[in-house]
């Protein structure tokens, strides 16, 4: 009998617990010419902000040994022409859609929430690791009080649940995810990326035209499993992992951490069947270990 993948998460049917992170995967249009994309379990778009953006000037995209750093810039069409355009596109597939929204303004934030609700996507992502022009532009997921105002703010709004994207670059990712699902958030996910910077000594500048940018790839599965593991301690809320997954094994190794969804980022890049491959192998394992679902190893970690 092959394992059940389907999951429940912030009260949504899920076929299965694999789906792709904002930021890898655009809208999706690139990606189906290589696969269905009704095979995912969902599909966390592209950030979204209020107006188009062109995102950072070149170069954005800087390779590191075990990963990648970007300072794209949230380049996206803004909110409305991707409900116009990108939505209908991505509603042919048998898939739950996720839409990433990033503001600069609480008020951002709450006008997006309900343009997209109304739109009816499956659930928003909110991106707090975005600079609060109100606060000297300290990113709204540093400091509980902040990230639960735009969490209160959205969720004052939406139609859809509410899943908060928190930030790695923080003293304790708990504090902040404590504040987040206190101000009624209905699922988390982490992480987000890690703040780095690369230099060309031949030059004496930084690789990156904006000098620093965000660590993502293999490199930071071990901080992103642990920072995990920590929240799902901390919260009863459901969690979404990701950071630096790659293959099989690193969502299983989420799954005994205790979240039930994850997502897969970079590893696209590199392969675009990488979640489909994932997917797989984590129903391969199931099976190899005679368990019937995600159940018998979520959270069931033996830390003694």
């Amino acid at each position: 009998m092959k394992p059940d993948l389907a999951v429940t998460f912030a009260g949504l049917e899920f076929k299965n617990p694999v789906t792709v992170a904002s930021g890898t995967f655009g809208f999706g249009r690139e990606y189906s010419n290589f696969f269905d994309l009704s095979q995912l379990g969902g599909i966390c778009v592209k950030g979204l902000t209020l107006k188009a953006r062109e995102g950072n000037p070149p170069p954005r995209i800087a390779e590191t040994p075990m990963g990648i750093l970007n300072s794209v810039g949230l380049q996206n069409p803004g909110v409305d022409e991707f409900i116009k355009t990108e939505l209908p596109f991505l509603r042919r597939f048998n898939t739950r859609v996720i839409a990433n929204i990033s503001g600069n303004t609480v008020e951002e934030y709450s006008l997006m929430a309900e343009k997209l609700s109304d739109a009816a996507v499956d659930m928003l992502e909110v991106n707090i690791s975005c600079p609060n022009i109100r606060a000297g532009g300290l990113a709204f997921g540093t400091n509980p009080k902040s990230a639960s105002s735009v969490t209160k703010a959205v969720k004052a709004v939406s139609k859809v649940p509410v899943m908060v994207k928190l930030s790695p670059n923080v003293t304790d990712i708990c504090e902040i995810a404590l504040a987040c699902e206190d101000a009624g958030a209905d699922a988390l996910s982490l992480i987000n990326t890690i703040l780095g910077m690369r230099i060309d000594i031949e030059a004496g500048r930084p690789v990156l035209k904006n000098i620093t940018g965000g660590l993502s790839g293999p490199a930071i599965f071990p901080v992103a499993l642990r920072m995990v593991w920590q929240v799902c301690k901390a919260v009863k809320i459901p969690v979404m992992g990701m950071g630096g997954i790659s293959g099989a094994e690193d969502a299983i190794e989420m799954f005994f951490a205790g979240a039930r969804l994850i997502s897969v980022g970079t590893a696209c890049f590199k392969d675009p069947y990488a979640p489909l491959k994932i997917r797989q192998g984590i129903e391969e394992y199931l099976s190899r270990k005679n368990k019937a679902s995600l159940n018998d190893i979520r959270g069931k970690l033996i830390t003694d």
